[in-house]
């Protein structure tokens, strides 16, 4: 009966709770953040700690409000937090020289976070620790995933710029020796280079068995390449 007793008071506004509930975003967040932060993402474990350990007790605060004014929406700040991170996770974004864009799951790592946090606020343990596994199940063993299938995909993108214009047909000319089929091309000029240099965005249809970093490589091998990446 008391074990049922200290238990029941873990969901309602006390110092235990607000200390478990802030101690186990604290604990949550780092777990996600370390796991991210090992892999050298713009997030690290104390960001991860701190959005979750914050979105926890901005909950904290919105369900303390409504038993102190009566009529007060529970569930408005929380509100806010899951709008509001956004502007955080938007500093994790970066695009590339090659206009490759970076960041986008640790910014929705993130917002996962803070929901993670919000959920230990109001007191929702099990939907927080269930969410914390799920979301490093994504991170974790989906990205491991992912990026295996995308290796082995026969079709790649990529950006490639060269030193002079003069050199975008000799270059289409050596994927085609490579039995490299082209199944689309944007000619552009790189953005901060010489005016006589020309990029080039592709799709290729790579043979079979050819893997993606060996064509990056066989071309950043050329001469007149100044460099090329997966995009």
């Amino acid at each position: 009966m008391a074990a049922f007793s200290w238990v029941q008071s873990l969901y309602a506004i006390n110092g235990v709770s607000i200390f478990v509930r802030l101690f186990l975003a604290v604990l949550l967040g780092g777990i996600i953040g370390f796991e991210r932060g090992i892999k050298g993402r713009p997030a690290g474990m104390r960001t991860y700690m701190l959005v979750c350990l914050g979105s926890a007790l901005v909950m904290i605060t919105n369900e303390y409000m409504s038993y102190v004014f009566v009529g007060a929406d529970p569930a408005r700040m929380g509100a806010q937090v899951i709008s509001g991170i956004g502007f955080l996770g938007a500093g994790t974004i970066i695009i590339t020289r090659g206009q490759q864009v970076r960041g986008l799951t640790t910014a929705a790592g993130l917002w996962a976070s803070a929901c993670m946090g919000l959920a230990i606020g109001v007191g929702f343990y099990a939907g927080a620790l269930i969410g914390m596994f799920f979301i490093l199940f994504v991170t974790g063993i989906v990205h491991r995933l992912d990026t295996t299938l995308v290796s082995r995909s026969r079709l790649i993108d990529i950006y490639v710029e060269l030193r002079e214009s003069g050199h975008i047909y000799p270059f289409l000319e050596h994927l085609r020796t490579l039995e490299i089929q082209v199944r689309d091309v944007e000619v552009q000029r790189p953005k901060y280079d010489k005016e006589n240099q020309s990029a080039l965005t592709l799709t290729l249809l790579l043979p079979k068995q050819k893997r993606h970093y060996e064509v990056l490589v066989d071309l950043n091998a050329i001469d007149y390449v100044g460099f090329a990446e997966e995009v």
